[in-house]
């Protein structure tokens, strides 16, 4: 397995460098280059399965890799390396996209990696790229990218009715592509979502979409009842915050 490193920072690709040698044994060969156009010279010649890619870097940012390789050449991973904000890590959570924040920590790299690894060439990492560049223009997050089976479906938060955990998984139920099953914990999405005011968690199994509520049922301890009809319980003491929040909501 060949990995890349692009990275304007002699430093930061030494450092780099050191603890994919050290922890990652499935990775053999190791290049570097220390601007985006070296790099995707080197992606052409030498076709890495991983990319690792600094955001940051003068004359061209990393995100620019798409206007210089074209879709079917997109057979490998990549793993952005950055100290961005908190907004970006947001960014690269909706889209899908690997990340490290800087300083790189072991942990962090090893799971990356076999995540990489375990989807090379099926993970539809240019659709993913195209879509983190256009938050960053835009400033704006309107859509997530859910892991399925097929490879990856990007969603628009308001075709998002309710969101179930069902173990380690979570049921997502849509507007137009039915229920999709995803191989992420509900917290995941909890966490993901939680500056997303019309999502509210009214019990530790459902997440919502406030914009879908049908009714609520006062019988039976009381309960939600979702415009697709599935009903979702609320905890007691949820109970009175939920009920004050829908009281706001407009007609």
């Amino acid at each position: 397995m060949t990995a890349l490193i692009i990275d304007d920072e002699k430093k930061a690709r030494n450092v780099l460098q050191i603890l994919i040698e050290e922890n990652c044994p499935k990775i053999d060969k190791i290049i570097e280059a220390e601007n985006l156009l070296d790099g995707v010279n080197l992606i052409k010649s030498e076709t890495p399965n991983i990319v690792f890619l600094d955001i940051e870097m003068p004359e061209y940012s990393g995100l620019e890799i798409l206007d210089f390789i074209e879709k079917e050449v997109f057979n490998f991973e990549i793993i952005f390396t950055t100290a961005y904000s908190e907004y970006a890590i947001q960014a690269f959570q909706l889209s899908a996209i690997d990340y490290l924040l800087k300083p790189i920590k072991t942990d962090q790299l090893k799971q990356a990696v076999d995540k990489a690894l375990k989807f090379i060439g099926k993970s539809q990492t240019n659709l993913k790229l195209e879509e983190l560049k256009s938050v960053f223009i835009n400033n704006n997050f309107d859509k997530i990218a859910l892991p399925v089976s097929e490879g990856i479906t990007f969603l628009e938060f308001d075709e998002i009715i309710m969101l179930k955990a069902d173990g380690m998984y979570t049921k997502i139920s849509t507007r137009s592509e039915g229920e999709l099953l995803i191989s992420k914990p509900l917290k995941h999405f909890v966490g993901l979502l939680q500056n997303r005011p019309q999502f509210y968690k009214p019990h530790r199994s459902f997440l919502i979409n406030l914009k879908y509520i049908k009714s609520y049922i006062k019988r039976d301890g009381g309960y939600i009842l979702m415009d697709n009809d599935e009903s979702v319980s609320i905890s007691k003491e949820k109970r009175e915050e939920f009920l004050g929040i829908v009281s706001q909501l407009p007609n």
